[in-house]
């Protein structure tokens, strides 16, 4: 079984505490994780590219030049995609990029995820966070006590949304901090460490749940 620092409110080390095997102690999956992040990026992407065809370009109703005896080349319209300021020859046209993947294969992601991660010794549990009003040198303060570097993207995972912890932590470049009901494989990825408050420890195993 995975197990993981323990810290109090105010960042001081308690020991280790057991993390659950379901979320934390699998074997990774990496074919599973490629394609969740294929589809993350994809459905991060708009798709409101637009470039418009000869068609729909204003102009280019006349032939410029008769057809023969110019000795110049044949045109049929300053419309062209081979003209300056003409159409565009297989223009991108607004699409939706969205990719889909089955709850299970989401559970798995995100359990090898959290299951890499644990084994690097990168995930630490913390009993809360002291912070009573907004201030970001109190966050900075708990960290400096707990030895985690600031300089490294951290994901902290919260029980609930915690207004206070949030408005902390906006001002600190490297901090990403997620209610436990909406973190996703990709946003533990891309964290180097991953702070998770002790009660929120139960909600992300029901999450990996299959």
């Amino acid at each position: 079984m995975s197990k993981a620092k323990l810290y109090d409110k105010q960042g001081n080390n308690k020991g280790n505490v057991e993390l659950p095997e379901i979320a934390f102690d699998c074997k990774p999956n990496k074919d599973v994780l490629w394609q969740y992040v294929k589809m993350y990026n994809a459905n991060q992407r708009l798709g409101t590219h637009s470039a418009k065809t000869r068609s729909e370009i204003r102009g280019g109703g006349r032939k410029p030049w008769r057809q023969k005896g110019t000795g110049r080349a044949r045109a049929g319209t300053t419309s062209s995609g081979l003209w300056r300021s003409g159409g565009v020859i297989f223009p991108p046209k607004p699409r939706d990029y969205r990719q889909y993947m089955p709850k299970k294969m989401k559970k798995i992601a995100l359990s090898s995820a959290l299951s890499d991660r644990a084994k690097e010794n990168l995930v630490h549990v913390f009993e809360g966070f002291d912070i009573k009003s907004p201030k970001t040198s109190e966050l900075i303060k708990i960290f400096d006590t707990a030895e985690l570097n600031i300089n490294k993207p951290i994901l902290i995972i919260t029980n609930s949304i915690e207004n206070e912890l949030l408005l902390s932590a906006r001002n600190i470049q490297n901090i990403c901090v997620k209610f436990s009901g909406e973190i996703n494989a990709y946003e533990v990825l891309k964290a180097e460490n991953i702070i998770i408050e002790q009660n929120a420890l139960e909600k992300i195993e029901e999450l990996c749940k299959i």
